[in-house]
């Protein structure tokens, strides 16, 4: 028998927006923009790890496991990679809404 699910608390979801939703949270855009490493350091800092590690394909792979959130390491990869400032604050985006909903 395969185990295709890992288990634990949470359901299989979604990012809660989109790696396109800047209008989302315009001041996270502006932020991941300007001073990207800053974006980085706070999401490592929000997670518990190093600030050199808040950005990349490492970061959003350990935060979609942690939570459940449908994809792959190779998305993850493509996404980091093609688009790194919007995949960050895309992770930021859903960071922040889990803390306002009291599941971070």
């Amino acid at each position: 028998m395969a185990v295709t699910n890992q288990p634990g608390r949470y359901e299989p979801s979604d990012f809660q927006t989109g790696l396109c939703d800047c209008c989302e949270d315009f001041r996270t855009c502006c932020y991941g923009f300007f001073c990207f490493p800053c974006l980085g350091c706070s999401i490592a800092s929000d997670m518990d790890e190093c600030c050199l590690c808040g950005t990349g394909m490492p970061i959003r792979s350990v935060y979609r496991t942690r939570y459940n959130i449908r994809g792959s390491l190779c998305q993850d990869y493509l996404t980091a990679g093609c688009f790194p400032i919007c995949a960050t604050c895309q992770l930021k985006r859903d960071i922040d809404r889990r803390k306002e909903q009291g599941i971070f």
